[in-house]
Formats: structure tokens, C-alpha cells, sequence
């Protein structure tokens, strides 16, 4: 099913023409039908001569009501651009005809109505030729001009003919993996309860689905589904819906949120976009100038940051940073419209690109140029790619959502990019790029070099430190260890395959001199205190690292040996006694109560010890 606009100026008989060819009166409103204008959206359907039905959502055409408009077309697939044949074009069909090759809408039809007001021939050639003059180099060139009369009904049918063969040469509509639809209505009816509008894209909507309307996170059920007043179990993409909602109060939605799947869009503040400035434009854009957004069916006020340049000219175009007043909800490849607030004036439109940047970009860097041009234009495989290397580990999940692909297109480019070594899969099934991954390999590199220059004498750096300074999560940090030969991890440690300590001759007879004296009184040792004055704190903690001694008190400290020596011979007694007192540990080692103490507390804090009342029993991890 496919969505036919209806654009130009208020005078041209749009409304009418849509009544002539569908029975149904567009102007909903009172004021509409008393001022012979459209205010609002208005909507019909049709069906065509090959038994094709499509939806026909017809804008309003008075300048004054040009946002109105902008709220409708974003759904549409082909246009019939009506020019009154007694008028011509007008400046409104000029804005039309600008905001219509902005969003890409590729196809259309150009209406000629009201030709039963004109007798002369020659006007009709010479208001042809005109409006063939104003299409040059848009969307609509070369479009097909047909000649109607709503009133007499000259020339419908001929209409209907050219739609028919319009909509069969549309491209296919894709379906994606989930729906969106930018809700346009709101509205309730007794005892059915809220009900919502738009154009479904995306894609289907179930009788049942679980919904989430963003970005106001209203969760709610699909009671019932129409389209073009027919009850349906599943909308397809492409067509206009209207969904029962079971679960959500009317008052809470508005045009312009968005209904979908739960969990599949997220409110944005910032939108990464590439953006066309109108050649007609009065006034350049200029860095950070306030502008009003319209995206799908919403507005939202916003600052446009221009990332890489100072102004866009009319005709020129740039890549924006658009700063919103308010959340939306917006999906990559969403089609968009930039209006000058004051004066007002349409000033250009593009393409979301990102709509979750995560952060505003410094202006200027080639970097985040290069990135946005790459999600711009790149093949599916260089996005994905370029999406797996934002982070040190991304879900296949968000890794889709952000690539755009279906889920066979999805698998398809992730083997490939999996089979030509472009992406790391991680053991916790998350995913990032190849040159991201050997990145983060050299700067794990680089910070193991500068901590072994920096402590030379200690044998290597704890992992959680380094990991820190990494600033990664735990499975990548595993993975960049398991793929670098030339880092050893051993316990908690991390160090250079080719790192050792060694003592200049100086440290040497120090580090002599302490063993001495430990090793002379191994059970009353020199404090650490006294250690340090011997060899120094630096030198003292690599002795610790490398096990050499052991502290079991910030002050107290044992030779490896005189450790072991004490561990075996208290669980000896322990296992002939099934207690020691401190006494008695005192007693074995002729050692003081300082040290003793020390030394038990140590095993009561590891585990291996117990305390009861004086006495020593084993411990859980004795």
C-alpha cells in the first residue's frame, strides 16, 4: 500500500479534487468548511483502476498554515503537486515544491485543475510551460502534467490512469525489522477508547503487539487496527493506520511522538545530520542559530551547530549538530525540514545520520567528518565496521539497530566482516572492530612501557589498574591480554614479556645488607620502618611484590622463608592441639608478643586462623 500527498497553494482546489476522487471530504473542520480552507491534515483513499488502494493525505496549502503541512508529508511516497490552471504557480507551491525535493519524495504527478474556468488554449500551454520552467532541476522535472476539472470531472480518469501506473514503477517497500509509526491524530471514540493515526513505516503492527509511544515512554497494547476503514490483524508498511490503544490515556499523547516496538528508539537531544541549504534562501545559517526542526510528524526548536564550517550559503551544503529544546525520537535515514522561526521561512532540510551521537562533537575535526560521511554513504560492511568501533564492545543487538539492516542482511555482512578479520567477537557475544581492537592493544602497550619506566623495580602493574587506565570493560581487557604475546599475566599482575627487575650495584648491597639482618633474627626482623632506611621504600615494596618478604602489619614484615616456617609449625600444632594460644606461638618462635600477634591476626584476616577467646583454632581456608 502506498501514501499519495497533496500539495499547493490554498486557491488551487486540492480539497476538491480529493472529494471528486475519493467521495471523501478532507476538511474535518468546522472552520475548514467555513473558510473553504485546510487548516489541518486531512485524509481519504482511493482506490485505482488496478484494484491498488492508497492513501491520500492532503496538506494545507495557505502559507500561514505551512507547519501544519509539514506534519503530513513526511510519510508519503508520491505527490500530486495541483496548480490551479486560472492562477498558475504560485509563491506557496514554490515552498511546496522546495520542501517536497528536500524530503526525497523521488515520483509525482503535476495537477492541472480547474481547467473548466480557462477558454483560451493558449493560457493552458503557456501555465504548462511555466510550471515546466518552475520544476527544472527539482525532483518533480519531467513529471507528467494532467489536465482536470474536479467539478466537471473532465480528466479524472485519465488521473486515475497516471497513478496507477505511478505507484506500480515505486520501488518496493522495505520491510525493516521493527514498526514505526509518526503518530498525526489523536483522538478517542466511546467505548473503544484512544486512538492514533499516521503513516506506518518500518515494520507491521500486530493486533496484540506490545507498543512504546517515545519520547514520552508510554507503554500500552494494540487493541484493534484499521486501515483505509478496514479492520486488519496486521498493517503493513507503506499504508495509512489507525491503532486502537489499550492502556494509555488520550491526554498523554500528542502529534508527533512516535508509536513503535518497546525498546527500539530512544529519546535523542542531539542529531548528527546532513543538511541542504535552499538555493533561494533570504539568509545563510550560521553556527548555532536557532531554528525549528520538523522530523516525521513532529516540531521541536533547536540550534543548528555546523560542524565544519562557519556559514552554509543558500545552495550549499554541510554537516549540522542539531541541539534540541526537547527530546524526540528519531531513527537514522529520517528525512527533515529546517524553518527559520523569525521571520519565518523554510530555509533547507536533509537526513538524520546519527541520532544518538552521545556527545556534541568539537567542531572542525576531520575525524567526526569522516565518520558522519562513512554512515552517510558507506557500504553496509563499512558502517558496520565503523558502528563496532564507537565502543570497546557493542551487542549484535545495537550493533543492527545502528547499521539500519534486516536481520538476514544484518547476519550476511557481520560473517563477512567476521571472515575478513574486520571485527572482534568477544566471549560475552559483543563485538568491536579490528583496528579499534589493535588501537587498544597499543595503548595497552604504551601503558604497561610507561609504568615499567616509571617502576622499574617492581615486576609489574596490578590488571585492575591497568585495566582502569584502559578504560575498557572486563572481556575486552581479557581478550587484548590473550592476543598480546608480549604481555605476561600472572595473578594480578600485567607485565612485559621482556621485563625484569635488576639492581643497580648500589641497590644490591642494600638489599644484602636487609637480608642479613632478617635472616640473622628471622622471627624478630627489622620493622618496616627500619627496612626502609635500609634500602628505601621503593626498593622495600618490590622485595613485597616479588614475594621475597612478606608484611603481614603495615610494620611488620618476614623473610619468605621465616613466613613459611611459622605457617607450617602453627598448623602442625594446631592439628596436635586443635588450639594455640598467642603464648604459645610466642613461645615456639622465641620471638615477642608484638610479632606474634602481628602474625596470627595476619592468618585470622586470610582465614586460615580463627580467633576464640585467647587461643587459635583453624580457619575456614586453613
Amino acid at each position: 500500500m502506498r501514501v499519495i500527498g497533496t500539495a499547493g497553494h490554498v486557491d488551487h482546489g486540492k480539497s476538491t479534487l480529493v472529494r471528486s476522487l475519493t467521495g471523501i471530504d478532507p476538511d474535518r473542520l468546522a472552520e475548514e468548511k467555513a473558510r473553504e480552507m485546510t487548516i489541518d491534515l486531512g485524509f481519504a483513499w482511493l482506490s485505482l483502476p488496478d484494484g491498488e488502494t492508497v492513501g491520500i493525505v492532503d496538506v494545507p496549502g495557505h502559507r500561514d498554515f505551512i507547519e501544519n503541512m509539514l506534519a503530513g508529508v513526511g510519510g508519503i511516497d508520491t505527490v500530486l503537486l495541483v496548480i490551479a490552471a486560472d492562477e498558475g504557480v504560485m509563491p506557496q507551491t514554490r515552498e511546496h515544491l522546495a520542501i517536497i525535493d528536500l524530503l526525497g519524495i523521488g515520483s509525482g504527478l503535476i495537477v492541472l485543475s480547474k481547467t473548466d474556468l480557462v477558454t483560451e488554449p493558449e493560457w493552458l500551454e503557456l501555465v504548462e510551460q511555466e510550471i515546466r520552467d518552475s520544476l527544472f532541476d527539482t525532483v518533480l522535472q519531467g513529471a507528467p502534467i494532467v489536465r482536470v476539472s474536479a467539478l466537471s470531472g473532465n480528466g479524472l480518469d485519465e488521473l486515475k490512469s497516471r497513478l496507477s501506473a505511478l505507484v506500480r514503477e515505486l520501488p518496493p517497500v522495505v520491510s525493516d525489522r521493527y514498526p514505526r509509526l509518526p503518530i498525526d491524530r489523536v483522538f478517542t471514540i466511546s467505548g473503544f477508547g484512544t486512538v492514533v493515526t499516521g503513516t506506518l513505516l518500518g515494520g507491521p503492527l500486530r493486533m496484540g503487539d506490545e507498543i512504546e509511544i517515545q519520547p514520552a515512554g508510554l507503554r500500552a497494547r494494540v487493541r484493534g487496527l484499521q486501515s483505509y476503514k478496514q479492520p486488519v490483524d496486521e498493517a503493513q508498511p507503506g499504508s495509512r493506520v489507525a491503532v486502537n490503544l489499550a492502556g494509555v490515556d488520550r491526554s498523554l499523547i500528542t502529534r508527533g511522538q512516535v508509536l513503535t516496538h518497546p525498546r527500539q528508539l530512544q529519546p535523542t537531544l542531539l542529531a548528527d545530520v546532513r543538511f541542504r541549504q535552499l538555493k533561494d534562501a533570504s539568509r545563510p545559517l550560521r553556527h548555532d542559530m536557532p531554528v525549528k526542526l520538523f522530523v516525521g510528524a513532529a516540531e521541536a526548536g533547536a540550534h543548528a551547530r555546523l560542524l565544519a564550517a562557519e556559514t552554509i550559503e543558500p545552495g550549499e551544503e554541510g554537516w549540522l549538530q542539531l541541539r534540541l529544546d526537547r527530546p524526540l525520537a528519531l531513527a537514522p535515514g529520517d528525512r527533515f525540514i529546517l524553518r527559520c522561526p523569525s521571520p519565518a521561512e523554510t530555509i533547507g532540510g536533509g537526513v538524520v545520520v546519527d541520532p544518538h551521537p552521545g556527545r556534541r562533537w568539537r567542531r572542525f575535526d576531520g575525524r567526526v567528518i569522516e565518520r558522519l560521511e562513512t554512515r552517510l554513504a558507506g557500504t553496509p560492511l563499512e558502517r558496520l565496521v565503523q558502528a563496532a568501533s564507537q565502543a570497546d564492545g557493542i551487542k549484535s543487538s545495537v550493533l543492527q539497530r545502528q547499521v539500519e539492516l534486516s536481520d538476514s542482511d544484518f547476519e550476511a555482512v557481520l560473517d563477512e566482516a567476521l571472515n575478513r578479520n574486520l571485527v572482534v567477537r568477544f566471549a560475552d557475544s559483543t563485538y568491536l572492530s579490528r583496528q579499534r581492537f589493535e588501537a587498544l592493544q597499543r595503548r595497552l602497550f604504551e601503558l604497561l612501557n610507561a609504568f615499567h619506566m616509571a617502576e622499574p623495580l617492581r615486576r609489574g602493574i596490578q590488571r585492575e589498574q591497568l585495566r582502569s587506565q584502559l578504560g575498557v570493560r572486563q572481556s575486552t581487557f581479557a581478550a587484548l591480554l590473550e592476543e598480546l604475546p608480549s604481555v605476561v599475566a600472572e595473578g594480578t599482575l600485567v607485565r612485559a614479556s621482556d621485563h625484569q627487575v635488576r639492581l643497580d650495584l648500589d641497590q644490591q648491597a642494600r638489599v644484602d645488607h636487609l637480608r642479613a639482618q632478617m635472616t640473622t633474627a628471622p622471627y624478630t626482623p627489622p620493622s618496616y620502618a627500619e627496612a626502609v632506611k635500609i634500602v628505601g621504600e621503593r626498593l622495600l615494596r618490590a622485595l613485597i611484590e616479588q614475594g621475597e618478604i612478606v608484611q603481614v602489619q603495615p610494620d611488620i614484615i618476614f623473610t619468605r622463608d621465616a613466613y613459611d616456617n611459622m605457617l607450617a609449625a602453627l598448623l602442625e600444632m594446631l592439628a596436635d592441639q586443635g588450639q594455640v594460644t598467642t603464648a604459645e606461638f610466642r613461645d615456639r618462635f622465641g620471638t615477642t608478643r608484638k610479632y606474634a600477634i602481628g602474625f596470627l591476626e595476619h592468618l585470622d584476616a586470610a582465614g586460615i586462623t580463627r580467633r576464640i577467646g585467647e587461643a587459635r583454632v583453624r580457619g575456614p581456608r586453613a
